[in-house]
């Protein structure tokens, strides 16, 4: 158990800069000890002592803000940064060397027994916010876009991202993933619509805003917003020009 420890210290230096002595690690990283208390009521759970083992679960969850199921199965130096909101499903199955972020749900979409829980392949990381759902399977060294929604498969080396989740375009699989938030770059068709209304919104209230200060000049007083708006009918500039 020492062994499996001291290679989760060693994960978090490898992967947080910010990481400065082993002290700090074992005494200031949620993560670190939500993943020793996993290790703790995940042989409980297996040796018949479920309710022991969902009560010490509930209290790790209290202290970390992490909520890992007993039942969870999860591989060596898994890292979870920040921690807060991560929420990880009874049947769910990580790999090793594996990287959540705050936020990141291994969810199921079912209430029946079984398999209902998401699988992660070896040195997958996910993005904060991710949502990955379902009995599904990310592929070994997969990355998951900040707060995707994952419904489908994704292949081994692939980059995920958007609302449902789609496999990036090759040539944006090293630059689109982002861990904390969706680039500009990135292939989502949904956050660009987004940009263009925005963008459109813009452009209309720069129109409106020089409007009215052309009819500032033209000498007429606008008393308030809602004044503009009954005086701004299709005729109002012919009868001002006339």
């Amino acid at each position: 158990m020492f062994k499996n420890i001291r290679e989760d210290i060693a994960s978090v230096f490898d992967r947080d800069p910010a990481a400065r002595t082993t002290f700090e690690v074992l005494t200031c990283y949620p993560g670190l000890h939500a993943r020793i208390a996993h290790r703790l009521t995940n042989r409980l759970w297996h040796a018949g002592m479920k309710w022991l083992a969902r009560f010490i679960s509930h209290l790790a969850r209290g202290l970390t803000g992490i909520e890992i199921h007993p039942g969870a199965t999860i591989g060596r130096r898994f890292f979870i940064d920040h921690g807060m909101g991560v929420v990880i499903g009874e049947t769910a199955e990580i790999g090793d060397d594996v990287t959540l972020y705050h936020g990141v749900t291994l969810g199921g979409t079912s209430w029946q027994e079984g398999k209902r829980h998401p699988t992660l392949g070896n040195g997958v990381v996910v993005g904060a916010g991710a949502k990955i759902l379902g009995p599904i399977h990310i592929g070994d060294g997969a990355k998951i876009g900040s707060n995707a929604v994952v419904v489908k498969d994704v292949p081994a080396g692939a980059t995920a991202a958007g609302i449902p989740a789609r496999v990036l375009d090759e040539a944006k699989k090293s630059p689109g993933f982002n861990a904390y938030g969706l680039g500009s770059d990135q292939n989502d068709p949904v956050a660009k619509a987004l940009h263009g209304l925005i963008g459109h919104s813009v452009s209309v209230d720069q129109r409106i805003e020089h409007i009215l200060q052309q009819l500032e000049k033209m000498g007429v007083r606008l008393e308030d917003e809602q004044a503009t708006a009954d005086k701004f009918d299709p005729n109002y500039l012919n009868k001002i020009v006339d």
